[in-house]
């Protein structure tokens, strides 16, 4: 070969980026990132349901409601004792005129009017007003209190979905009586999780933080990036493995879960 071709196809190899040494692919499951039963923190007839298998939800929304009729009550109840202005408007009319009664005997006292006997007195109900208006208020406090506590009650009686993700299965429908008993099971998507089983001879050499690439089985296919986030720090004698856990992207759910993978990370 002449040597100025040589010297060209030198600078040309050069040029080209190196491809990136990988260590040996792995075999690995791509699971939800959460899988939850969610069941009412109180019992009652289920009056509603208002998802099914395979439905998307969004976090915080209405999955089913019990039967409320009392409940709803409770808080009519509670919200009209709070809102109750004639003891309260009472209370400090009657502190009012103790203020001016006092202070115009206390005037009337100065100029020797009236016996200090009417100046005690006058004292005693402007003190008296005030505890008055204190009580009244403290019991306005104590109906706000009731009325947030009604609602709270009334709230229990809604369930709403702690993820966004998609239903797996529903396990009650309306009219039966529910007592802690999961109403519907939900998985979160997105994220996804990768769970791994490495040997023990690449320890070390897979850290939280490390990029991966995930490639799901047919008819999926596909490369994904990934990203670890856990390394087992034990190692299972028995089969001279360890576990390793990555996280995957899953926006508007591309990828279902359940999958068998492969996954290769880069060697270091």
């Amino acid at each position: 070969m002449p040597r100025g071709r040589a010297l060209l196809l030198a600078v040309l190899a050069a040029a080209i980026p190196a491809s990136p040494a990988w260590a040996e692919t792995l075999e690995c499951l791509i699971s939800p990132y959460l899988v939850t039963a969610v069941s009412f923190p109180t019992e009652g007839v289920l009056e509603t349901v208002t998802v099914d298998r395979g439905d998307l939800v969004k976090q915080g929304q209405v999955l089913a409601t019990l039967e409320s009729s009392a409940e709803k009550a409770t808080v009519a109840l509670a919200a009209a004792r709070a809102r109750v202005e004639s003891g309260l408007k009472s209370s400090q009319v009657r502190f009012d005129f103790g203020v001016r009664k006092f202070e115009r005997t206390d005037e009337m006292y100065k100029k020797n009017l009236v016996p200090l006997k009417d100046l005690d007195e006058a004292e005693t109900q402007k003190l008296l007003a005030e505890v008055g208006l204190l009580e009244a208020r403290e019991n306005r406090g104590i109906a706000e209190l009731d009325l947030e506590r009604a609602r709270a009650f009334l709230a229990q009686r809604t369930l709403r979905s702690p993820i966004a993700g998609v239903v797996t299965e529903r396990v009650l429908s309306p009219g039966e009586f529910v007592k802690g008993t999961a109403i519907a099971k939900l998985a979160q998507l997105d994220p996804l999780r990768v769970e791994v089983i490495a040997p023990v001879m690449m320890l070390g050499r897979i850290t939280p933080g490390m990029q991966a690439d995930v490639m799901p089985e047919a008819p999926v296919g596909g490369s994904y990036r990934a990203r670890v986030t856990v390394v087992d720090r034990v190692v299972d004698a028995a089969s001279g493995t360890f576990a390793v856990r990555l996280e995957l992207a899953n926006p508007q759910y591309r990828l279902p879960a359940g999958l068998k993978c492969k996954v290769r990370f880069p060697s270091r």
